[in-house]
């Protein structure tokens, strides 16, 4: 399904895939991983709410915003880029997942503009802004000795205006004190519960921030990601905030 919210277009690909199109302009984040662009995805359990699977590869990205080395896939990157494609990454992919076998995001064809965790850019006209995303140490998303896990400084979270509207996708994130002065158009929050804010919270954030429209992401992929989306959506709208949910 794809959703029309003041002159763009958006679709959740699955996971952590989202596509944002305007006019001219069309931008992901974090494309690929666990075959939800291959093909290769299959649900967990029958009728599980997210999208479906496609061999996806269209190369009409202009811009992809990676958040975090878990979120990195060379292959769903090449999957949406084109040869003019900007990669907006987190400057702390390289070398944190020992467990699989990455290039580095800056040898990839591409121009590619490494940011930290609270930096604006513009990128073809684009206005960029990144925002921390972790877990709290003495939060509930750790792991079993306690880190967490995403530990501060380990990804970032991303705010793009397309054609003038803001899109926020807060990445592998709990809910943070930042977050709640936000302003936003479109709220892209995770709601998967094992290592980001779960649907409460994320309902929660936005009764408070009051975006123009909710489109939750991030759930559902695996057992892990399990999360009641139309419930979520049920709390948002009981708080007076336009949601949609982008599923199958």
């Amino acid at each position: 399904m794809t959703v029309h919210h003041e002159g763009v277009t958006v679709d959740w690909l699955g996971y952590a895939t989202i596509r944002i199109a305007g006019d001219d302009t069309v931008v992901y984040t974090d494309p690929g991983r666990y075959g939800v662009l291959t093909g290769e995805w299959e649900p967990y359990e029958d009728g599980v709410g997210h999208p479906p699977s496609t061999d996806y590869r269209p190369g009409d990205a202009d811009i992809v915003c990676v958040t975090h080395v878990h979120h990195y896939d060379p292959d769903g990157i090449e999957r949406v880029a084109g040869e003019d494609t900007t990669i907006v990454a987190f400057e702390g992919i390289d070398g944190r997942d020992v467990e699989r076998d990455l290039p580095p995001i800056v040898d990839l064809p591409y121009e590619v503009r490494q940011v930290d965790a609270k930096a604006q850019v513009t990128v073809d006209d684009v206005p960029i802004w990144t925002t921390p995303a972790h877990n709290e140490p003495d939060g509930p998303h750790t792991l079993p000795d306690g880190s967490p896990y995403h530990p501060e400084g380990f990804g970032c979270g991303f705010m793009v205006s397309v054609d003038g509207t803001r899109v926020y996708y807060p990445g592998d994130s709990d809910v943070l004190p930042g977050h709640r002065t936000l302003d936003t158009s479109l709220f892209c929050p995770p709601i998967g519960p094992r290592a980001t804010m779960d649907r409460h919270e994320a309902a929660a954030l936005a009764a408070t921030i009051e975006p123009r429209l909710v489109m939750p992401v991030h759930y559902n992929t695996f057992s892990n990601l399990e999360a009641d989306a139309r419930e979520f959506a049920a709390d948002v709208a009981e708080a007076g905030v336009p949601v949609v949910l982008d599923e199958q």
